[in-house]
């Protein structure tokens, strides 16, 4: 299928799911020609870090994401509980963007239904929950329920706590309305110019089924569905197949929670977050994942849980002989997030090979001045985050991801954010965020080979725009006129 740009006449021949060919002048012969004058084609991007099940939960819950206060909150809350039964299920609030953060208390849940209420943050490491949630999810001996000074449930819930509610509530989701949920979501990346996802599957979040669907259906989606799962257990990984493990398993929390695990404390209350590894358990993991040939990957936030993530693969590399070590550098074990890494440590990760996958849009909406982070780390600490120039300096492998529901599945609001990163001094050039969106992400999975460029032998994964990103003031907001994944044509305008 040749497949023609229309500009001064270049062309791509499609056989099957790969680039046969790439030229210029009049197209080869071909069963079917589609004539594309005057657009831009482009690889496709590569999403290092996606929930499928979560971002098409995140699709019917706009108005959550949108609500301005905690009184906005508990109205949309209230209109969902009247109709239906079973738990009711909000996602995605942001306290942090409201005039006044206080969240609601739990008799301000309580007064919303007697049925179960459960409302997650955006950042997937904080749920508010009523007094029907927390005794139907069995949660009052649970590490995470926050309570007050008398020791009654404030409705607040981390940790432990907040992933037992969210496995609880997902037990009420059938595997048909899983798949839909998952479609809908790769839909959504297919209709951004996204032509492969890693999906971050998390049983301890959403419970085996969700990853069972997802086994039994990814080669149907409309992207390519590499699966990264969230558990130690090595030897179900290699039963399985999967070339990775580990992928999000969180090491610690998040910022907005306070519990990404801080080497001093937050600025605006006395925590310093929740490291969720002993040392030497960190160690065993790795250890067995790397002898089991697997890519090891592990969520890290805060310098203090990168600084154990870091020092754990610095264990099991010490041990290694220098052909070892090779092959160490060479498996590219990956670290999801690495928000606050000093010099000191982007350094460290670069000696070991690691490769870090990167959420720019957590610095747009939350790393501007009088934000999240600044609120809670200070603005000495906030300013240093996400040194993305830095890294890709000191040669550490980066990939891009967004880490829907939490931003939006959206490459070129990521594009924007690498562009305009918060300290000038961080921000990468238009060409440069690119690259690390497609051929960067693609080397995240040992798939370089295969994505990242359109050249003959690659998958054939593109999209196609009417203009060309590098002619507009800002690619925010851009989107194609169609998006091929292995060969297939996924969306059309």
């Amino acid at each position: 299928m040749p497949l023609g740009s229309g500009r001064a006449g270049e062309w791509l021949l499609i056989d099957g799911r790969h680039v046969q060919r790439v030229g210029s002048g009049d197209p080869p012969s071909a069963d079917r020609v589609v004539d594309l004058p005057g657009a831009t084609i482009v690889p496709g991007f590569v999403d290092t870090h996606v929930h499928l099940t979560s971002t098409g939960l995140s699709l019917a819950n706009h108005d959550v994401a949108g609500a301005a206060s905690r009184e906005e909150l508990l109205s949309i809350a209230h209109a969902r509980a009247s109709a239906g039964d079973g738990v009711v299920w909000l996602q995605g609030f942001d306290e942090s963007a409201w005039a006044d953060p206080r969240l609601p208390s739990i008799a301000d849940l309580d007064a919303v239904t007697e049925r179960p209420l459960a409302i997650f943050r955006t950042d997937g490491h904080v749920a508010l929950a009523n007094q029907p949630a927390i005794d139907g999810a069995g949660l009052s001996d649970v590490r995470g329920l926050e309570r007050d000074a008398a020791g009654a449930p404030t409705g607040r819930l981390t940790e432990r706590a907040e992933r037992s509610l969210r496995v609880w509530a997902a037990e009420g989701l059938d595997r048909t309305t899983i798949e839909e949920l998952q479609l809908a979501a790769a839909a959504v990346a297919a209709s951004r110019g996204v032509t492969a996802v890693h999906e971050m599957s998390m049983p301890h979040w959403h419970g085996a089924r969700d990853l069972e669907v997802f086994l039994g259906h990814r080669r149907l989606l409309p992207v390519d569905a590499t699966p990264i799962v969230a558990t130690t257990d090595v030897s179900y990984a290699v039963s399985e197949g999967f070339t990775s493990v580990g992928g999000d398993l969180p090491l610690d929390g998040s910022i907005g929670a306070r519990t990404a695990a801080l080497a001093d404390p937050y600025a605006d209350v006395d925590a310093d977050g929740t490291l969720y590894f002993e040392d030497d358990e960190l160690v065993s993991f790795f250890h067995d994942g790397h002898a089991a040939g697997l890519q090891v990957g592990i969520h890290a936030i805060g310098d203090r849980a990168i600084d154990q993530a870091l020092t754990a693969w610095e264990r099991v590399y010490q041990a290694l002989d220098s052909r070892e070590r090779r092959h160490f550098r060479a498996r590219r074990h990956r670290i999801e997030h690495f928000e606050m890494p000093t010099g000191e440590q982007v350094e460290r990760a670069a000696v070991l090979g690691l490769a870090v996958s990167i959420q720019p849009t957590f610095d747009r909406r939350w790393g501007f001045p009088g934000g999240l982070y600044e609120a809670g780390l200070g603005r000495e600490r906030a300013s240093s985050m996400n040194p993305f120039r830095t890294m890709v300096e000191r040669g550490v492998e980066l990939g891009v991801g967004s880490d829907a529901p939490v931003t939006p599945l959206d490459p070129w609001l990521s594009v924007a954010a690498l562009e305009e990163h918060h300290e000038p001094r961080q921000r990468l050039s238009r060409a440069d965020a690119i690259a690390l969106h497609t051929s960067g992400s693609a080397r995240l999975a040992h798939q370089e080979e295969k994505k990242g460029a359109l050249e003959p032998g690659m998958h054939a994964d593109l999209a196609a725009y009417e203009v060309d990103p590098f002619d507009v003031p800002t690619v925010e907001g851009l989107r194609p006129i169609l998006t091929v994944s292995l060969g297939r044509e996924v969306f059309a305008t």
